[in-house]
C-alpha cells in the first residue's frame, strides 16, 4: 500500500535569483500526487530579482515573505503557514529528483522516527571541488557515524507534530540551526534515519576560496551549538581541544605538495582550514572555546 500522506515541502529562499526556477521546476515536476502536496516558498529578504521570478509560479506554489533575517526564521514562517501533516524541507540552491518526496516521507510510517535525511549530491555537471562538496554534506556519516547525529535541512523531512512537539527551529542561528533542531528531536527519544534513496542535487562550492568560506561558517555556528549542548556532546567523549583534527589537516597538505590524491587533499585542507579560524571566531563571539 502506498504511503501518501499530506505533504507541506518549505523553501527558505534569499537572493536565488539563479537558482530558484530551476528548485521550482524540479519540485513541480515531483512523483507525488497534487492534491497531497503544498509547496511553500519563503522568500527571507531578497533585494535581487527572487521575488519576481517566483511571482511567475504563484498559481502553483504558495510564496510567503519573513522580514526576520535567517533561515530558520523563514522556515519557521513556513511551518506555521502551511498544512501537511508531513514537512519536508529543501533550500532554493537545491534541485530535487522527480522521486523524491515519496521516497524520504516513506521512513515517517514508524513513528519512532523523528527526522529523516537523504543523499545530498553536486549538481551535475560539476568540478572537482564541487563532488567534493558531497562528503561534507553526507549524510551516510552525519546520521549514520557521527556521534550525536544531525540531519540537513537541504534534505529532511519529519512529521508536523514531531517538530512542534520540540519547539521549531531556533531563531538566534543563523546557520546550524538544522544540527540544533536534530538534537531537540533525537533528546526528545527519536530516531533519525537515513534514507539514500531519497536523492537531491545541490549547488555545491566551485572554489577553493568557497571552499574555505563554508568551512568558516561551520566552524563558527559550530561554537554555538556546542556550547548549547556541551552536556549532551560530552556524553559522546566530544573533546573541546581536538588535536587529532590539527594533525589531519597538517598531513592534508603533506599528501596534497607530495602528490597523493590531490585534488581531495586541497579540498579537505581549505575547507578544514576555514573552519579552525571559524571555531577561533566562534570561540570569542560565543565566549566558549572549542578547538
Amino acid at each position: 500500500m502506498n504511503y501518501t500522506p499530506n505533504v507541506s515541502v518549505i523553501v527558505p529562499v534569499y537572493n536565488a535569483e539563479k537558482a530558484i526556477q530551476i528548485c521550482v521546476h524540479s519540485l513541480l515536476a515531483l512523483d507525488y500526487p497534487k492534491g497531497n502536496l503544498e509547496l511553500v516558498f519563503v522568500n527571507n529578504r531578497s533585494t535581487d530579482n527572487t521575488h519576481r521570478l517566483l511571482s511567475g509560479f504563484s498559481e502553483q506554489i504558495k510564496i510567503l515573505h519573513e522580514m526576520k533575517k535567517g533561515p530558520a526564521a523563514a522556515r519557521n514562517k513556513g511551518i506555521l503557514n502551511s498544512s501537511g501533516e508531513i514537512i519536508a524541507f529543501t533550500d532554493a540552491d537545491c534541485s530535487v529528483d522527480k522521486n523524491w518526496l515519496k521516497k524520504i516521507v516513506k521512513p515517517l510510517q514508524d513513528e519512532s522516527i523523528g527526522i529523516v535525511g537523504g543523499k545530498i549530491l553536486s549538481k551535475r555537471p560539476c568540478n572537482k571541488i564541487e563532488e567534493f562538496g558531497e562528503n561534507i554534506h553526507d549524510h551516510g556519516k552525519a546520521i549514520n557515524e557521527f556521534k550525536p547525529p544531525y540531519v540537513i535541512t537541504m534534505n529532511w523531512a519529519s512529521r508536523r507534530s514531531v517538530i512542534t512537539e520540540v519547539g521549531l527551529f531556533d531563531e538566534s542561528f543563523t546557520r546550524c540551526e538544522d544540527v540544533d533542531l536534530s538534537h531537540k528531536i533525537m533528546q526528545a527519544d527519536y530516531r533519525l534515519v537515513y534514507q539514500p534513496e531519497a536523492i537531491i542535487y545541490h549547488g555545491n562550492e566551485k572554489t577553493l576560496s568557497g571552499l574555505f568560506i563554508e568551512g568558516f561558517k561551520h566552524g563558527f555556528w559550530s561554537i554555538k551549538v556546542h556550547k548549547k549542548w556541551k552536556y549532551l556532546i560530552s556524553q559522546f567523549g566530544h573533546c573541546r581541544f581536538n588535536f587529532s583534527t590539527y594533525k589531519d589537516l597538517l598531513e592534508s597538505l603533506i599528501n596534497y605538495l607530495t602528490g597523493q590524491d590531490r585534488h581531495h587533499n586541497i579540498c579537505y585542507f581549505f575547507f578544514n582550514l576555514g573552519k579552525k579560524f571559524g571555531k577561533i571566531s566562534g570561540s570569542f563571539r560565543f565566549l566558549y572555546v572549542d578547538l
